[in-house]
C-alpha cells in the first residue's frame, strides 16, 4: 500500500493588485500632475510679470539718467493696445500675452486714445506718471515721481 499524499494547506491570498485599484490610483495620480502643471503655469506668468515690471522700472531710470547726461528732455512711450513700451535709443518691449496695461500720465503727454508718455527733464525730474501691469488678478505698480523722476516699482498686498 503506497502512503497517503499529504494535503495541500490552503492557500492564502497572494498579495497583489486588482486591475481596478491600479486603474484608479493612476487616474488619481493623473488628476493631481494636472493641477500641479497648471499652478507652475500661473506662477511662471507671475514670474514674467513682475520681470516685466522690473524690466519697465529699469528702462524708466535708463530715460531719467539720459536726460541728466544728455541734458535734453527724453520721452518714454508707453502703447497699451500693443502692451508695448518703448525707452529713446532702445528697441520696443512688447510684453507677453495676457498682461493688462494701464497709464496714468499728464493729460499733455497723451499722444494718441492709446499712446502716452512720461517725460524726463535735464534736471532729472519728469512729468510724472504711473503704470498699471494687471496678469492673473495680480498688480504691478510702476511709479514716476513727477518732482524727483524716480521710478520704483510696488506690488500691493492683496490680503493673500
Amino acid at each position: 500500500m503506497t502512503p497517503p499524499i499529504p494535503a495541500c494547506p490552503p492557500r492564502a491570498r497572494e498579495g497583489g493588485f486588482t486591475l481596478v485599484e491600479v486603474l484608479v490610483v493612476m487616474i488619481i495620480i493623473a488628476l493631481v500632475l494636472g493641477l500641479v502643471a497648471t499652478s507652475l503655469s500661473r506662477s511662471i506668468s507671475g514670474a514674467e510679470a513682475r520681470e516685466s515690471a522690473r524690466n519697465m522700472v529699469s528702462a524708466l531710470r535708463y530715460t531719467r539718467t539720459r536726460a541728466i547726461l544728455d541734458k535734453t528732455e527724453q520721452v518714454f512711450t508707453v502703447d497699451l493696445e500693443a502692451r508695448a513700451y518703448e525707452a529713446p535709443g532702445k528697441q520696443r518691449v512688447v510684453l507677453p500675452e495676457g498682461v493688462e496695461l494701464q497709464l496714468t500720465t499728464a493729460a499733455s503727454e497723451v499722444m494718441e486714445e492709446n499712446v502716452g508718455a512720461i517725460r524726463f527733464f535735464p534736471d532729472g525730474g519728469s512729468t510724472g506718471g504711473r503704470v498699471d501691469l494687471k496678469v492673473n488678478g495680480r498688480d504691478y505698480v510702476v511709479n514716476v515721481a513727477w518732482l524727483t523722476g524716480e521710478a520704483s516699482l510696488e506690488i500691493p498686498d492683496d490680503g493673500a
